[in-house]
């Protein structure tokens, strides 16, 4: 009885990641084609429930780790979008390095820029081989306009209209330039990780802190017992309550305050 009813309650906070994560999970179902892989969030968040539920014997402790567990996808996604533009931004400094070698051997600019479709690095060649063909038929400025559009960041946004400049002005201040421009985007990177090394011990401090508690209420109502029988009573289920949107909220909070600022695109669209 106490699985079922868990079952339920996790079933509940899944259909409320599903509302937070924009995911229709009743009407998909109406779909002639449904990709089961819409659902897997909401699964997890139901089994992760049902179990702590089933372990712990309460239903409302089953309820905040099954919603949790839920919108992790969620923050693993933007996770992986933030990795993908960090890694977007380490590129820089080793494809001005291409970019320079090649000058100096005596190749343009223009020429330089289309190497780096095939030797430049991975995180980069998607967008300059889009450089490459509009390069062909509407000319270096418009392909890094659209290289520019295709990677949208403020720091690609700074290298490319430099490049811009360093295409229009031509000559011997071409590879100047761009050794000034490897030099300021390192030191910028430099900066960055950083900024990020110090913060990492108080991002996992902080997560531990959320974490923690809820692992030793569940260890302590795995046994029967008083704790146990309190946390099944309703007046456990309002301190479970007040626990869960204060871990929610701090969580919140903690996110806001840990986030680095986003850098305004001066030069973007």
């Amino acid at each position: 009885m106490t699985l079922l009813v868990a079952s339920l309650s996790a079933v509940a906070a899944a259909l409320v990641a599903g509302v937070v994560l924009r995911v229709p999970v009743v009407p998909a179902l109406r779909r002639p084609s449904l990709d089961l892989r819409r659902f897997v969030p909401a699964l997890a968040g139901v089994g992760a429930g049902a179990v702590v539920a089933a372990v712990s014997g309460s239903v409302a402790l089953g309820v905040f780790p099954g919603l949790v567990v839920a919108l992790a996808p969620s923050a693993l996604r933007a996770r992986r979008q933030a990795e993908a533009a960090d890694e977007v931004h380490r590129a820089w400094p080793d494809a001005l390095r291409d970019l320079i070698a090649s000058v100096a051997s005596g190749a343009s600019l223009a020429s330089a820029l289309e190497r780096l479709a095939q030797r430049g690095p991975h995180a980069l060649r998607p967008a300059f081989d889009r450089y490459v063909t509009v390069s062909k038929t509407a000319g270096v400025v418009p392909a890094l306009e659209t290289v520019k559009r295709d990677l949208a960041d403020p720091t690609s946004d700074r290298v490319l209209e430099v490049l811009m400049l360093a295409h229009e002005r031509g000559g011997g201040m071409v590879t100047e330039i761009l050794q000034d421009l490897a030099e300021a985007t390192t030191r910028d990177l430099w900066a960055l990780e950083q900024i990020r090394t110090e913060n990492l011990e108080q991002k996992i401090n902080a997560r531990a802190v959320f974490v923690l508690p809820w692992i030793v209420l569940i260890a302590l109502t795995a046994r029967e017992g008083a704790i146990r029988d309190f946390y099944a009573a309703p007046a456990g289920v309002l301190v479970i309550a007040i626990g869960a949107l204060a871990s929610g909220f701090g969580m919140w909070l903690v996110g806001r305050l840990g986030r680095e600022p986003d850098e305004p695109r001066v030069f973007g669209p």
